[in-house]
This record gives C-alpha cells, sequence and structure tokens, in this order.
C-alpha cells in the first residue's frame, strides 16, 4: 500500500497528469483503497500521503481551485472562511499537507501539556452509511513541546489555530493548571487558541462547561492572555470549543459567562454522545463522540440558539456534519462567522474545500 502511494506521488510529478479534470474520482479512488485498512492506520497513511503530496504539483493546483473569499476577524486576515478542525492533526506534524489543500486556516491538537497515549486502540470507527465516525482517542497527545517543534519546523505561514486540553490523570480542580500550562507555550506560536472543554473522550472533561467550572477556568485564562500580551506585543484571542449535547437552559447559562468573562471566540461544536441518529448500526454501541454528516442538523440548531444567545459580538466557528456546500452555508446562515470541516473532509476528500468556500461566497 505505501509503495503505491509513492509510485502515485511520483505520478503527480508528471506534467502529463491532470488532476484539475477531475480531483473527486481520483480521491474517491484512494478512499476506496484507504477503506479497506483498520481506521487508525488508514488515518495515519493517508495524513503521510498529504504531507508527501504537498511537495507535488498536485497540491498547487488543488490549492489554486479555491477562489478566494477572505474575511477578516479578531483582526486577522483569513483567505477563506474554511478551515481544518482540530483532530485531523494533533501533534501538527503533518500541517505543511493538510495546509496545502486549501483551507482558509488550520487548527491542530487538541495538545497536553505532558504526553499521553489516550485510550486504548480500537478507537476510531466509521459508519460510512451514515458518512459518520466515532471516536474516542482521548486526547493523545506527544505533548505541547513535540507540537511547538512541529510547527517551528514547518513552512506554513497561514492562520494556525492551536487547540488545548488537559492531561487525562489531571483532576478537574486543577484543569486550569494544564490550560495556562499549554496557553503560556502555545501562545507566540498561534495566530488564535481553544480551549477543549468538550470532548467527550476524556472522563468529567465536560464538567467544565458547569457554571462555576466555566468561571474558574476562563477567567485566569483571559488574565493570563492579558499578561502574554503585554509579553510578547500581540493579542491572540482565545476561543471555547462547546459540545452539542446541550439544552437551552445550558446554552443560556454558557453563553451569560462566555459574554461576562469577555470570551473571544465559540467554536460550536464537539461530537456528539446521541446515538439516535445511528441507531441499530453495528458500532453504533461503541462509546466515543459520534461525528459526520448525522450532526448536521442538531450542531447547526445548537449554533443557531447559541448565537441569539450571546448576540453579534462574539465570532463564531461552526462545525459538525459539514458533508457539502450547501451544509457549509448553512452554518453561515445560522449565525457562524467561519466554519470549520473534519469527517466531511475524510468522506468527500479537498473537494469539499471548494465547494464550501464556494458556497459562502455565493450567499
Amino acid at each position: 500500500m505505501i509503495s503505491r502511494f509513492l509510485t502515485n506521488a511520483d505520478m503527480l510529478k508528471s506534467p502529463s497528469f491532470h488532476l484539475h479534470k477531475n480531483p473527486p474520482m481520483l480521491y474517491k479512488c484512494a478512499r476506496n483503497a484507504l477503506f479497506q485498512l483498520d481506521p487508525e492506520t488508514s488515518h495515519d497513511l493517508s495524513m503521510a500521503s498529504l504531507k508527501l503530496m504537498a511537495k507535488t504539483p498536485a497540491a498547487t493546483i488543488m490549492k489554486a481551485q479555491v477562489p478566494d473569499a477572505p474575511r477578516k476577524i479578531w483582526g486577522i486576515d483569513f483567505p477563506n472562511p474554511v478551515g481544518l478542525a482540530a483532530g485531523l492533526d494533533k501533534h501538527a506534524d503533518y500541517l505543511d499537507g493538510v495546509a496545502a489543500m486549501g483551507f482558509g486556516f488550520v487548527e491542530v491538537g487538541t495538545v497536553t501539556p505532558q504526553p499521553q497515549p489516550g485510550n486504548p486502540k480500537p478507537r476510531l470507527f466509521r459508519l460510512p452509511e451514515h458518512q459518520a465516525i466515532i471516536n474516542r482517542f482521548g486526547f493523545n497527545s506527544k505533548g505541547v513541546d513535540h507540537l511547538i517543534e512541529q510547527v517551528q519546523r514547518a513552512n506554513f505561514n497561514g492562520v494556525l489555530g492551536i487547540n488545548i486540553g488537559k492531561n487525562k490523570e489531571t483532576p478537574n480542580e486543577n484543569a486550569v493548571d494544564d490550560y495556562l500550562a499549554c496557553l503560556d507555550k502555545v501562545y507566540a506560536h498561534a495566530n488564535y487558541i481553544t480551549a477543549n472543554i468538550s470532548s467527550p473522550n476524556t472522563p468529567g472533561l465536560r464538567a467544565l462547561q458547569k457554571a462555576d467550572s466555566l468561571i474558574e477556568l476562563i477567567q485566569p485564562l483571559k488574565e493570563r492572555q492579558a499578561k502574554l500580551a503585554d509579553q510578547y506585543g500581540r493579542y491572540v484571542p482565545i476561543a471555547v470549543k462547546i459540545a452539542p449535547d446541550l439544552d437551552d437552559d445550558e446554552i443560556n447559562m454558557m453563553a451569560g459567562v462566555f459574554t461576562d468573562t469577555g470570551i473571544d471566540g465559540l467554536i460550536c461544536s464537539n461530537t456528539t454522545l446521541d446515538r439516535t441518529a445511528v441507531a441499530g448500526h453495528k458500532h453504533a454501541k461503541e462509546a466515543g463522540g459520534l461525528s459526520g454528516a448525522v450532526l448536521m442538523q442538531h450542531s447547526t440548531e445548537v449554533l443557531r440558539k447559541l448565537r441569539t444567545a450571546v448576540g453579534t459580538e462574539i465570532p463564531i466557528i461552526g462545525v459538525g456534519g459539514i458533508n457539502s456546500g450547501t451544509d457549509a452555508a448553512e452554518k453561515i446562515k445560522a449565525g457562524a462567522d467561519l466554519i470549520q470541516i473534519y469527517s466531511g473532509f475524510i468522506y468527500q476528500g479537498p473537494s469539499l474545500i471548494k465547494d464550501s468556500v464556494t458556497a459562502i461566497k455565493n450567499l
């Protein structure tokens, strides 16, 4: 399999190879081959292939197909509003490869202060009938120092978000220490920073979304942010990534905290624990977070309510279930300023970036 991809990489360098004629078909063929493998092995091989492709003419062609659609959020110039969600490149090992696909911004992580293996394998499951994925990685991380080294080595000069979390063994009462440790280290290297408090795969993490815990986390982060802004002479916004499994009272409570604490942005949403949409599937009872097309309607409704609750001042990145340009446009209409893709990128390939940017541009 690896030799086949290396051969394909040589083919891509050939002047006679016209990727622009049918990139979705090329991706579909590669995906069909990769889907014969164990999901996590397939993921690692796909990312290595993207890294290799970044050095070929194919990357230039694919990136050129994405139209310009600039947005200015947080004073940052985004070349287009479609980003890569955290989770695909957890360690920033493949930053140049994913950036070459034409994303307007890339978010790496979630990264933890210390390296940790995450949950035991298997921990990634495909549900192709639903264009969905279940994962329970559990913040597998090579640690924040490794991520910073990779960012420094990369040639990437676009908009970079770094998603931070806590180590599994750190109790919630000390969680803020882990977030602050990561914030200190990544601040100089990020255009924005995301505090992930909504992964369902780290025990107790979502409890940080409760009122008192949320305040006790955000206030110290904002205080440290002000000190770091003075130290580095640049203000790096902080966003919070929330779960889709929230009722109206929880959304309104969190919105009040976000407004009162002056949080810079929100990412809505993470994966869901709800299995209603995939009931009966052989993987439906696997522990972990469900993502993909089945999440679109629910996460967009939470986004719409969140936008109403926080008003127009706080930027929101919409993520969850985007599988087409139409889905991307729907997130914007629901109140998102930017969007991110992950599972849809795995199922649809790089053409989803172009389709999403085009659909949003045509709104």
